[in-house]
């Protein structure tokens, strides 16, 4: 039964390779149920990896591919004894293998989450320095190639926002959201104020946005500082506890090599 089952997966692939069983028009003809599959954040966390220069419409339809290869794999593999528990089993594994492309974006954007909170002080300084000589939406505008790679599609979108005439604070809030770092909220409800002001206030609010910098750059200075000790404490406890085992060690030998000699 095993043989059987193991000529089958070599017809499947063998089918695919040569194009008699053509994927992409399958999964083409099933676009629309397959899309509601698509978790509402995947296009955002595609373009925070890979930027602007990978299709998120394609990553998913070879998310799609490989479920779908997985499944029809375990299918023939089960042909033999497919039952209801042997099917849903089948189901669950190829389910698996679809979301674990998305499980494996999401785990890098929290990991470089935690990054992009450290970065984001030094970026609204260069984003303070420009505002010094534009107005809010041209100096992020301006600001965009100096922005972390994963910040410049919602500056794209926060930009393209406010130039098709939204003038509320909707579009940065939208990107305080999109971005959850650290004080994310209230440096949007700043830089929106600063976007309305006048002339003259806007010199006031600039004090106040500058201050503001300078409080996330004293707490990102003090992060990294704390994630400095941590390692060097965890190194620390690593040699002392490698020197401590080393010793134990000599000490046993030389303990057995007293009782061997007597």
């Amino acid at each position: 039964m095993i043989e059987i089952g193991i000529i089958g997966v070599l017809i499947v692939i063998v089918l695919l390779v040569q194009g008699k069983i053509d994927g992409n028009k399958f999964i083409k003809d099933n676009e629309k149920a397959f899309k509601l599959l698509k978790e509402d954040d995947y296009d955002f966390l595609v373009a925070a990896k890979y930027g602007d220069g990978v299709d998120p419409d394609i990553l998913f339809e070879k998310r799609i591919k490989n479920g779908l290869l997985v499944l029809v794999l375990l299918v023939v593999i089960f042909i033999s004894n497919l039952n209801f528990v042997n099917l849903i089993a089948c189901y669950l594994v190829a389910y698996f293998i679809f979301k674990s492309g998305y499980s494996n974006l999401k785990r890098y954007y929290k990991k470089q989450l935690h990054e992009i909170d450290l970065l984001l002080p030094y970026y609204l300084k260069s984003l303070e320095i420009l505002i010094q000589h534009y107005t809010v939406p041209v100096a992020l505008s301006k600001s965009v190639d100096q922005a972390p790679s994963i910040f410049k599609e919602g500056l794209r979108e926060l930009i393209g926002s406010i130039n098709a005439g939204d003038s509320t604070i909707d579009p940065y809030m939208a990107f305080a959201i999109k971005y959850p770092v650290r004080d994310s909220m209230r440096m949007m409800r700043l830089l929106y104020r600063l976007g309305l002001g006048n002339q003259e206030r806007k010199q006031d609010q600039l004090i106040v946005f500058s201050r503001t910098i300078s409080n996330l750059q004293a707490k990102s200075r003090e992060t990294k500082y704390k994630e400095r000790l941590e390692k060097m404490e965890k190194k620390t406890m690593v040699m002392l506890s490698t020197t401590g085992v080393g010793v134990m060690i000599i000490l046993l030998l030389a303990i057995l090599q007293m009782f061997t000699s007597v």
